[in-house]
């Protein structure tokens, strides 16, 4: 993943942030690290900002069906 475009202020995450359950992890602790919410939050905003399809999402933002079951 590479240096990622910001779409909220430090300011605005420190509000929005709070509200967001943390990532899910395994129990057995087999999975790779989760990307952090504030990546996959930006990447849902792309979406709604542009109303681009999934799959045209930004390789600087973490993968479309990471952001995606984040948004579900």
């Amino acid at each position: 993943m590479k240096d990622r475009q910001k779409l909220l202020t430090d300011e605005q995450w420190e509000l929005m942030g709070a509200m967001l359950p943390p990532p899910r992890v395994r129990a057995d602790g087999r999975d790779r690290p989760p990307f952090p919410n504030r990546a996959c939050f930006e990447g849902i905003l792309w979406i709604l900002q542009t109303g681009a399809a999934w799959r045209f999402l930004p390789d600087e933002f973490p993968s479309p069906s990471t952001c995606w079951r984040r948004l579900k």
